[in-house]
């Protein structure tokens, strides 16, 4: 995965760039475009994914298919991480 992190719109000290690329990385991250929204340029997506020390990230990005951009990444809240935790368990994860 190709990432652009120039001018990233959000503080990249809290999260480094490299526990982000590695909850796209989990195998069991899950990649969500939000309800209504047309699959065009502009499409925004959510991923849910751990980084290798097991901490729960969320992020909003796009991708033109070979960049990713993260637009927002912050710690998943518990709400996440069980429903990250559940569609893994229904998948047989």
């Amino acid at each position: 995965m190709d990432f652009d992190w120039l001018d990233s719109p959000f503080d990249l000290r809290k999260i480094m760039p490299k526990e982000i690329e590695e909850s796209f990385e989990d195998p069991f991250s899950l990649r969500l475009l939000p309800d209504g929204v047309g699959d065009d340029e502009k499409a925004r997506y959510f991923n849910l994914g751990k980084s290798i020390n097991d901490r729960g990230i969320f992020t909003v990005f796009w991708t033109d298919g070979k960049r990713y951009r993260a637009i927002l990444s912050r710690d998943m809240t518990p709400e996440e991480n069980t429903f990250y935790e559940r569609k893994n368990s229904e998948l047989g994860y």
